[in-house]
């Protein structure tokens, strides 16, 4: 496999043990977001930007169809925009700003 394939491969699995433990094997809950960003940040650079007393506000802002669970699609769009704030953290270069994108949520 390429490393891209890794990639996407590692996403999907990281997803599917986290998610489901409520029955729900496709979608994290809030509990299950919490755990995952808990057990599976431990970058420094990333770690104080995820505040588990803040899960409710990360929750609401993946969760783009408010049904309060957050799909494999959330879920890429909550590590790509982990991926951005890591890349910005080790390049000291920031993002596009004004260019209609949405910002990089912090979590």
């Amino acid at each position: 496999m390429t490393e891209l394939e890794k990639c996407m491969e590692s996403l999907i699995v990281i997803f599917h043990h986290y998610a489901g433990k409520d029955r729900k094997k496709h979608k994290l809950n809030k509990d299950e977001l919490k755990i995952m960003l808990e057990k599976e940040i431990q970058s420094p650079e990333l770690k104080g930007k995820i505040n588990a007393d803040d899960i409710e506000e990360a929750m609401e802002a993946l969760d783009k169809n408010h049904d309060g669970e957050v799909n494999l699609r959330e879920f890429c769009r909550c590590v790509c925009d982990l991926a951005k704030c890591y890349y910005h953290k080790k390049t000291g270069k920031g993002g596009k700003k004004g260019k209609g994108k949405e910002k990089v949520e912090e979590l």
